[in-house]
């Protein structure tokens, strides 16, 4: 609005000093084309050019905080003609305590059961499925400087199993007796890989003694220096109620110890660390 009455006073001020249009003419669109606010300062100066007025509108500060009675009647009178819905068409709010059931489709539900009721079938009737790793009946160690992935190979049937011993029935000490001969063979025979049953003792009111013993015999009996590594067997041979033997060429004695302790402190000297 103030631009236009501007704009207004321009041109009437540029008509009254343009009287004679044929002898201003260049004269006057020179001005309005080089200098079309050069004298608007001036005019602006000296107020020739009348401004409109526009009064400050003062909104009064609320007087502290309003009552709770003239809040309720101000509320009041906000909802004057306001009617509640019907019950009917409400919807209803779930509680953020509560979380809705989602109830899977029945072909989908029954889908899912089918697959699972299949995957029971192959574990009871064929171990499809089955790991025995995953469960506490499981067992393996490693002798003196092998690595612990050796006996994880083992189970899992990367060394050929060339002989088998069954200890089934027998007591510790006729066990210990046909372990000892048993193993005793087969490092005479060149045998590196051997299975050892023992079974897994559910139906022994003192647990698995077979099975223990054969660990101790393997672990701190004199075969201890003929064990590569052990770990329980697959279930194909027995799963938990057999054992997967590893054995050396020779045994380790305390001079190969000694050697081998000595080499593995020399080893940093042979590369010696720079500041």
């Amino acid at each position: 609005m103030l631009f236009l009455v501007v704009l207004f006073k321009i041109n009437a001020f540029f008509q009254t000093s343009c009287p004679s249009w044929d002898d201003t003419m260049k004269s006057c669109k020179s001005y309005l084309t080089y200098h079309s606010f050069q004298d608007l300062r001036s005019l602006l100066e000296a107020k020739s050019i009348p401004l409109p007025y526009f009064s400050k509108i003062e909104v009064p500060a609320p007087e502290g905080d309003p009552s709770p009675d003239l809040e309720e009647k101000l509320f009041s009178e906000a909802m004057v003609g306001v009617k509640p819905i019907p019950r009917k068409k409400r919807m209803e709010r779930f509680s953020s305590t509560k979380t809705p059931e989602i109830k899977p489709p029945e072909d989908t539900k029954k889908k899912e059961d089918a697959e699972t009721l299949l995957k029971l079938t192959h574990l009871v009737q064929y171990g499809t499925g089955f790991n025995i790793m995953d469960t506490p009946e499981y067992i393996e160690g490693t002798g003196y400087n092998v690595h612990p992935g050796v006996a994880r190979r083992l189970h899992r049937g990367d060394y050929s199993i060339q002989a088998h011993v069954d200890l089934h029935a027998l007591k510790a000490i006729d066990a210990k007796e046909v372990f000892e001969k048993f193993l005793k063979g087969s490092v005479m025979t060149g045998k590196r890989g051997v299975l050892i049953i023992h079974g897994r003792g559910l139906s022994s009111p003192a647990g698995p003694v077979l099975k223990e013993k054969v660990i101790e015999w393997l672990t701190h009996g004199p075969w201890r220096k003929w064990v590569i590594a052990y770990a329980s067997a697959r279930l194909c041979d027995g799963g938990a109620g057999a054992t997967y033997v590893l054995l050396r060429q020779r045994p380790v004695s305390q001079r190969v110890k000694i050697r081998q302790g000595t080499m593995k402190r020399r080893v940093p000297s042979l590369f010696p660390s720079h500041p």
